[in-house]
């Protein structure tokens, strides 16, 4: 279970606002039901999403237990600027969950069309939010057992 101190941070690109709000509310039912303390935090798009999570976890209010829900969604162009996206979002988070040992709940969705983002963000059908507030509590659970562990 997640300590009293530990909270959410809930990092949502807000490009696509009806799937942002969609993904949001299927991480939010998460964490409620966990009665998991939370933050929501807006940016522009995905390519924001790892530098407001560096610029939060530096922040006075970011504690030890807290851990972060990163949402937002790409979808392919007509230019190679999707794969650009894609892969600099997904290297950043993965590069701040392992070298900084943040818990992230990866839910950037990458789809090649907006039917595929409608689908994983529906809180009816995929739900991609929850499943990255999931993984997200699961990670913070994996931190604050090894930090005690290792204590």
């Amino acid at each position: 279970m997640i300590s009293q101190t530990g909270r959410v941070y809930i990092v949502e690109a807000r490009f696509y606002e009806d799937l942002a709000d969609q993904l949001a509310t299927g991480a939010v039912a998460v964490l409620d039901a966990r009665e998991t303390p939370y933050v929501r935090i807006a940016v522009p798009g995905a390519f924001e999403i790892p530098a407001a999570i560096r610029l939060t976890t530096r922040s006075s209010s970011f504690g030890r237990g807290d851990g972060f829900i990163a949402l937002g969604c790409v979808i392919r162009g007509e230019t190679d600027h999707y794969d650009h996206i894609c892969r600099e979002v997904s290297r950043a988070l993965m590069d701040l969950a392992t070298l900084e040992c943040i818990p992230i709940g990866f839910g950037v969705l990458t789809c090649a069309t907006y039917d595929q983002a409608r689908v994983r963000a529906a809180v009816d059908q995929k739900n991609k939010g929850a499943e990255a507030a999931h993984a997200c509590l699961r990670m913070m659970e994996l931190k604050a057992a090894l930090g005690t562990a290792l204590a």
